[in-house]
């Protein structure tokens, strides 16, 4: 079982030229700030004033991730119908993969 966010929902065509959407899901994990801290004096000094400065200026991005999809659904209007989940942009659900199915449970 993991967690996943919708990123992103756009439309999209097929390869027949059906409507449908596709879905980016990113997983969903808890970072604890304090692993991060770098090793020597001056960096740690660079990390917290970068810090200060972030609270200071809010248009300053928090923090700077790479967020790689977990999963991108392809599906036609119909598939996504089907499926019976309304994905939301933001929204978390968890994801259960077992007996070769996927069961997704918003949070």
């Amino acid at each position: 079982m993991f967690r996943v966010r919708v990123n992103k929902i756009e439309s999209t065509r097929d390869l027949d030229g059906n409507l449908g959407k596709r879905i980016e899901l990113l997983e969903e994990r808890e970072v604890n700030p304090y692993v991060l801290r770098p090793q020597s004096d001056e960096a740690k000094m660079a990390q917290d004033i970068m810090q200060a400065l972030q609270q200071q200026m809010p248009f300053l991005p928090q923090r700077t991730q790479l967020a790689t999809p977990k999963i991108i659904l392809f599906l036609t209007e119909q598939e996504y119908d089907s499926l019976g989940i309304s994905f939301d942009v933001n929204q978390v659900y968890e994801v259960i993969l077992e007996n070769q199915a996927i069961r997704f449970t918003k949070v």
